[in-house]
């Protein structure tokens, strides 16, 4: 009955150990030529056991060889062809998942993942599991055209651009034609994105794109045919906000240049009139100017109004010996004059 017991409580803990170490992924996946793939293997840490090594394994053609070795001493790339394109996480504990960068052809097969634990009685207990991987290329798609932030119509003299874009396994080669497909064209670029640093009239046309991988079907895809339409210069070639920014920045200019216009003709009139009044202020003192280099003598006014008569009175006596002499003096002239005439009629 004992030994009943503990065979019952030793199965109860393999299957408990085994269900909580049991690896879990996937058994066949597909990966894109020159993408990334992850080969899924993870399971649920124990306290009891202890990771010790992890070893993904490529089987190819039945030869077995070590693709990525983790354990105490660190991570290990074994093969040269994986160097620099594989790696392993360590965020999550118990995820051991492979994941594969820029994938080749060849690196097709079937890859193990085996991780080994340790017990705390110091046996080890391994598991294994198995995915296998394909590597496929993809064909490209139908490429779409997209054109620069100004569009389709773009005038002359601006910078522009049209892009190619087309979904497939790399790399995607480009190729850029000028006209109709089935008609007349010219090929301008061999790059995905077509350049113009300063649009001519002669751009105006149809464009066309043709986008083309190395995927076994080697099909090459065209695009459908775009309208560049280039302008020339017109007044509306410019946004609004900035013809208005132009037109309020003149409008300052013409402002200040009239203040100042204004302002100079202000203060030259306003000397013009200290000099004036500066001028009558000195000619009311008797100043006169010579006139040359506005250089102004100064003299004292002499008043108009000197004269030579005194100021005593006259007497009566005097007035009469005054008008006396007057009437003498008149009698004297009309007797000269009269003598003239008459020497005058003398032959």
């Amino acid at each position: 009955m004992e030994k009943l017991v503990w065979l019952v409580v030793f199965m109860n803990s393999f299957t408990t150990f085994h269900a909580i170490l049991e690896l879990t992924g996937t058994h066949d996946t597909e990966g894109t030529w020159k993408s990334s793939i992850t080969l899924p293997c993870v399971y649920e840490p124990s306290q009891d056991f202890v990771q010790q090594t992890v070893i993904w394994t490529l089987f190819r053609d039945q030869s077995p060889a070590t693709v990525f070795r983790r354990d105490s001493s660190g991570d290990h790339i074994l093969l040269s062809q994986y160097r620099g394109r594989v790696s392993m996480p360590n965020s999550m504990p118990g995820d051991v998942s492979l994941e594969i960068e820029k994938l080749e052809v060849r690196d097709s097969g079937h890859y193990t993942c085996k991780v080994t634990w340790r017990a705390q009685d110091k046996s080890l207990l391994t598991r294994e599991r198995t995915t296998t991987v394909k590597v496929v290329k993809v064909a490209v798609t139908k490429p779409i055209v997209r054109p620069g932030p100004l569009g389709f119509t773009v005038p002359k003299g601006a910078r522009t651009s049209l892009t190619c874009s087309a979904k497939g396994s790399p790399p995607i080669t480009y190729r850029w034609f000028k006209g109709e497909p089935g008609g007349n064209t010219v090929l301008v670029s061999n790059h995905a994105i077509l350049m113009f640093d300063s649009l001519r009239t002669s751009d105006t046309g149809k464009y066309y794109c043709e986008a083309e991988n190395r995927a076994s079907s080697q099909v090459m895809q065209q695009s459908d045919a775009v309208q560049l339409t280039v302008r020339g210069y017109q007044g509306t070639s410019l946004p609004l906000y900035l013809i208005i920014l132009i037109v309020v920045l003149c409008v300052a200019v013409v402002c200040v240049v009239i203040a100042l216009v204004l302002c100079k003709r202000k203060t030259k009139k306003d000397n013009l009139n200290e000099i004036t009044d500066h001028n009558s202020k000195n000619l009311t003192r008797g100043e006169t100017c010579s006139g040359v280099n506005d250089k102004c003598t100064y003299e004292e006014a002499k008043s108009r109004g000197e004269n030579n008569y005194t100021s005593q009175p006259v007497k009566e006596n005097e007035y009469e010996t005054i008008g006396t002499v007057k009437k003498n003096d008149y009698a004297t002239l009309r007797k000269a004059t009269a003598s003239e005439y008459e020497l005058g009629d003398v032959p």
